[in-house]
C-alpha cells in the first residue's frame, strides 16, 4: 500500500457529528492520546507528590492537589481530543442535556457521594490518620476517595463508607483538634479503709503512668457509699490517637492500684450477703 492510499485510508469518513465528519485516522489517534495522556498525567502527580512529601506537607492537603490534578487533566485530555477530531463542543450540547437528566436521576447516590468527597476533602472535618466512631464502629481514616472513604477498625478490618454518610450522620472524631482523651478508672474498697489513704494510692497509682498526663492533673473521687464498698473513681486525660491506648493505660492502673493496695493490706471490695435463718435447723444423721 502506498503512501498516498494510506493517507486516503486514514482520511475516510466514518461518520459524521454536527456537520463534522469524523476520519478513520482521528478515531485511530484516540486511544493513542488518551494513554499518552494518563502516563504523562501519572507521572506529573508523582513527582508534586514526591516534592510535597520532602517539605512536610501535611497528607490530606497532598491527596486534595491530586485529586483537583487529576479532574483538571481530564477535562485537558478530552478537549484537547475534541479538538483534534474538529468535533465541536456545541454538537453535544443537546446530547450532554439528556445524558445528563437521566443521569442525574439513575445515579443520585453516586452524585451525592461524588460531591460528599470533595466537601470532606475541601473542608477536612475528617483526615487522613483521624480516629473515627461511626455508629458501632471506630477505627482510623487510611484514604478519603471521591465516592467513600476508607477506614481501618481496631480489630483490623477495612470499611468502605460512603462520602455521603459521614456528612449526613452523627461521627464522632476523637482526632479532630487534638489527641487527648480523658478516661477514668473505678475501683471499690472494703468498708472500714482508710479513705484518705485509698485516694492518695490511686492518685499515685495513675500518676505513675508514663502515658499519662499531668496537665490537667487526675481527679480522685468518692464516688458513692455503694453496698459493699465505698466506691472510688479517677479520671484523668492521655494523649493518643486510638481506643486502645485508653484501654491498655485503664488496664496499668488497675494493676498499679492492685499492687499498692496489696501493699497497704487494702482489701478491694466484694459483694457480701449476710443470711438469717429463722427458727431451728434439723440435722438427720443417717447411717
Amino acid at each position: 500500500m502506498t503512501i498516498e492510499n494510506l493517507n486516503k485510508l486514514l482520511n475516510m469518513s466514518v461518520f459524521s457529528i454536527g456537520g463534522q465528519s469524523i476520519s478513520l485516522g482521528s478515531i485511530l489517534l484516540m486511544p493513542v492520546i488518551v494513554i499518552l495522556g494518563i502516563i504523562i498525567t501519572r507521572l506529573i502527580v508523582r513527582m508534586l507528590t514526591k516534592r510535597m512529601l520532602s517539605n512536610k506537607v501535611d497528607p490530606n492537603v497532598i491527596h486534595l492537589i491530586q485529586r483537583v490534578f487529576y479532574v483538571i487533566a481530564t477535562a485537558v485530555l478530552v478537549i484537547t481530543l475534541l479538538d483534534l477530531m474538529n468535533v465541536p463542543i456545541a454538537a453535544f450540547a443537546f446530547l450532554s442535556g439528556a445524558i445528563a437528566i437521566g443521569f442525574g436521576f439513575g445515579a443520585q447516590n453516586i452524585i451525592n457521594n461524588f460531591i460528599s468527597g470533595w466537601i470532606l476533602m475541601w473542608e477536612k472535618p475528617i483526615r487522613i490518620g483521624d480516629f473515627l466512631e461511626v455508629e458501632n464502629a471506630k477505627g482510623t481514616v487510611e484514604e478519603i476517595n471521591t465516592r467513600s472513604t476508607r477506614i481501618r477498625r481496631s480489630d483490623g478490618v477495612h470499611m468502605l463508607i460512603p462520602n455521603s454518610k459521614l456528612l449526613e450522620n452523627t461521627v464522632v472524631n476523637w482526632t479532630l483538634v487534638d489527641r487527648l482523651m480523658r478516661t477514668s478508672v473505678r475501683v471499690g474498697v472494703a468498708y472500714g479503709s482508710p479513705a484518705k489513704k485509698v485516694a492518695e494510692l490511686i492518685l499515685q497509682a495513675t500518676l505513675s503512668q508514663t502515658d499519662v498526663l499531668t496537665d490537667p492533673k487526675p481527679v480522685v473521687t468518692l464516688d458513692n457509699f455503694g453496698d459493699s464498698a465505698l466506691e472510688f473513681e479517677v479520671y484523668f486525660w492521655i494523649s493518643s490517637h486510638v481506643e486502645g491506648g485508653l484501654r491498655v493505660t485503664r488496664s496499668n492502673v488497675r494493676f498499679r492500684i492492685e499492687e499498692l493496695f496489696a501493699e497497704q493490706n487494702i482489701v478491694i471490695a466484694f459483694p457480701q450477703r449476710d443470711v438469717n435463718v429463722k427458727g431451728s435447723l434439723s440435722i438427720n444423721n443417717t447411717n
